[in-house]
């Protein structure tokens, strides 16, 4: 494919080229070739922390400005209401990635929390394929977690063993699926899940080479571990062997300095939500910080239930403004690299988050010549200094269009709208 006459193009980390590029992937064809004037191109971005279901649960009663002990209930209030099953959560799966998508989302990890009361080992795979076949449809990249809310321990396991064997032949596809769809697991974190769910799900994850990702070190989190175990989340996740290169945490709103390090020495990855900690009041994580010990850092939007939005180039903005809150001020460069390919490290894909030897192919096409770049000094900057709400022209997952014009390729995002109004009553 070839992208013609972009301003910038910012190919990897601290590396910037222009004019024309040439992207991995189909060739020869108009279709293939995308007019980038007066346009700015970036690394596909990476959301690498989602909840996709609560696509269909936003800005629901009860959920905004209250405690973790009041939103929990509303929201499982609402999921019981909408019983979850596979077509809903294909349905909330197709708005959530169809959004990311045209915010330039390329690849989101959705961790999968929601597991009904009673549900069969077989109706689990299902909500999983319903997931990754909805995302795939759309052309987006998936990494499915098969995640852990005070479930049984022994069923979630066996949950994620067959899920994996029903969905790894898929992850291992040479060819157009290659590197499309991803599983890993995850408890939701000390606060909910138990020593042996863990270790139950590592062992899915040391058996069949996945990665595993948890949420730490939130306001909760630490209360809760301190009033049952008496400890901090990162002692407990390190004596239940959750502190390792393979595995990423999210949040980390708050940490000290000597966990910092620890979490430095182990070689665990990070993932910075701004987009749900500020409003949820988790407070902000220490991310300069983190990243000056050596933690890569990646960024993720959460989910609707909290953040509302999966807008992860919003998320970068509100980032880069409160990083000073915590420490200095991150440069908006570094937080487009968090959200590309710092999001990219945590998942274990050196494929995505950049456009030099070796990617992917996943890239979005960002028009600046509007009202709100007149005057922009650095174009690259000027993506999150300016126009909050900025979508992409163009987005392009593995050499394929999948975005184009601001418009869906492969559906209509108003029947997408349309079906899970229908379904959610909303």
């Amino acid at each position: 494919m070839l992208i013609r006459d972009a301003v910038a193009i910012l190919v990897a980390p601290g590396v910037e080229t222009s004019g024309d590029l040439e992207v991995p992937g189909e060739t020869g064809s108009a279709e293939q070739s995308l007019d980038a004037s007066g346009c700015v191109v970036t690394p596909g971005l990476v959301n690498a922390h989602h909840h996709l279901l609560q696509s269909a649960f936003r800005t629901l009663p009860g959920t905004r400005g209250v405690p973790m002990s009041d939103w929990l209930p509303a929201m499982a209030s609402a999921y019981a209401a909408a019983r979850v099953d596979p077509e809903l959560a294909a349905l909330a799966a197709s708005v959530g990635v169809a959004e990311g998508l045209l915010c330039g989302v390329t690849t989101v990890a959705d961790h999968h929390l929601t597991w009904p009361a009673g549900l069969s080992i077989a109706d689990t795979v299902g909500i999983a394929t319903a997931v990754a076949d909805a995302a795939l449809a759309l052309g987006g990249r998936l990494v499915f977690v098969r995640g852990s809310a005070r479930d049984d321990p022994q069923e979630a396991a066996a949950s994620a063993e067959a899920i994996v064997t029903a969905l790894k032949p898929r992850t291992d596809a040479v060819g157009e699926a290659d590197g499309m769809l991803q599983l890993a697991v995850g408890p939701a974190g000390v606060h909910s899940d138990s020593r042996e769910t863990f270790e139950l799900l590592a062992e899915v994850a040391a058996k069949h080479g996945l990665r595993r990702r948890t949420q730490s070190n939130e306001q909760v989190d630490v209360r809760v571990a301190a009033e049952k175990y008496g400890k901090r989340p990162l002692e407990l996740l390190e004596e239940w062997g959750w502190l390792a290169p393979d595995v990423t945490l999210a949040h980390l709103c708050d940490v000290t300095p000597d966990e910092i390090a620890r979490l430095a020495a182990a070689g665990v990855t990070a993932t910075h939500a701004p987009g749900c900690d500020v409003p949820m009041g988790w407070g902000v994580a220490p991310v300069a910080a983190l990243r000056d010990a050596g933690v890569p850092v990646g960024l993720g939007t959460s989910g609707g239930g909290s953040n509302d939005a999966g807008h992860l180039l919003a998320d970068a903005r509100l980032a880069m403004q409160v990083s000073a809150l915590v420490g200095s001020q991150l440069p908006a460069r570094e937080v487009l690299t968090m959200a590309t390919h710092g999001s990219a490290t945590g998942l274990g894909r050196d494929d995505l988050g950049h456009l030099g030897s070796g990617s992917a192919g996943d890239l979005c096409v960002w028009d600046v010549t509007g009202v709100a770049d007149a005057g922009v000094a650095d174009p690259l900057a000027g993506l999150l200094w300016a126009s909050p709400g900025r979508r992409p022209k163009h987005v392009v997952v593995g050499g394929r269009v999948v975005v184009r014009d601001y418009q869906l390729v492969a559906a209509d995002e108003r029947e997408l709208v349309a079906r899970l109004r229908e379904r959610v009553g909303r």
